[in-house]
């Protein structure tokens, strides 16, 4: 069994105002996207330039955090915001929905292609390869918080949480750090490397995602207030990233049956 270290979630503490290790995960999300997509903006014929990219970031931030926030409320919580209204507010104390952040993005990214007359999918394929190293810093964020934890486990990786009782469970934080983030990142940088077809760096990184995120719900805990949704293993989570993988096999299929470079 291994051993949790836990990491006090506040980072730093100047009197009342306190920093947590998720707030700062999340201005290195952003501040790793901006940098990869500065990077890529100065590759010749890219199409993009440094103002774009600092702008597109700004959207996406901003559909981040609303859809992760009002994603995590409709998706998993909403009986208890109806009971406090102001739990909305209190990001610090976790409570972000991937799902919800990703439509947030969507429709972020779609407003940031009116406004500069670019196409939803050329957005789209740019930004891609830019979301999994902050999904990698945000899991870690959770590692921290010691939630998002996984089943009980015998495996010598096991690990006893704080707010997870007196066994070791998988550190499923962990899991979805290396491939929702890591691994992802990988396969979708070097994949978007070479000139693709429109939607098809999309397709990828939507057809991972949800892939990794399937998996990985077969040994992360379902949140105790909506436990199981049918056949005594498929979860909220499951659910939600199903259609991120159709969606992907689909993208993909038609970006190569119809190539728009």
């Amino acid at each position: 069994m291994l051993s949790y270290p836990n990491i006090d979630p506040v980072a730093l503490q100047l009197g009342p105002l306190k920093i947590h290790w998720y707030g700062i995960m999340y201005l290195v999300a952003f501040g790793a996207a901006w940098w990869l997509g500065v990077r890529r903006a100065r590759q010749p014929n890219s199409g993009w330039t440094t103002e774009q990219v600092s702008d597109v970031i700004f959207y996406g931030a901003m559909g981040t955090v609303l859809g992760g926030r009002l994603g995590y409320i409709l998706f998993y919580n909403f009986s208890a915001f109806l009971q406090d209204p102001l739990m909305i507010l209190r990001v610090w104390e976790g409570g972000m929905s991937f799902h919800g952040g990703l439509l947030g993005v969507l429709f972020a990214m779609w407003l940031f292609g009116r406004k500069h007359k670019r196409h939803f999918f050329d957005i789209t394929d740019y930004i891609a390869p830019l979301v999994p190293v902050g999904i990698a810093a945000v899991r870690f964020a959770n590692f921290i918080n010691g939630e998002l934890w996984g089943k009980v486990t015998d495996g010598p990786w096991g690990m006893v949480f704080p707010s997870g009782g007196p066994l070791p469970r998988h550190p499923s934080q962990l899991y979805e750090m290396f491939l929702e983030g890591v691994a992802l990142f990988f396969i979708v940088w070097f994949f978007s490397a070479k000139p693709r077809p429109r939607m098809a760096v999309s397709g990828v990184f939507a057809l991972g995602y949800g892939s990794f995120r399937f998996l990985v719900e077969f040994v992360r805990s379902p949140d105790a207030h909506i436990g199981y949704l049918a056949f005594g293993w498929f979860t909220m989570g499951q659910l939600l990233s199903t259609p991120l993988i159709l969606l992907g096999i689909t993208l993909f299929v038609l970006a190569y049956r119809r190539p728009t470079y």
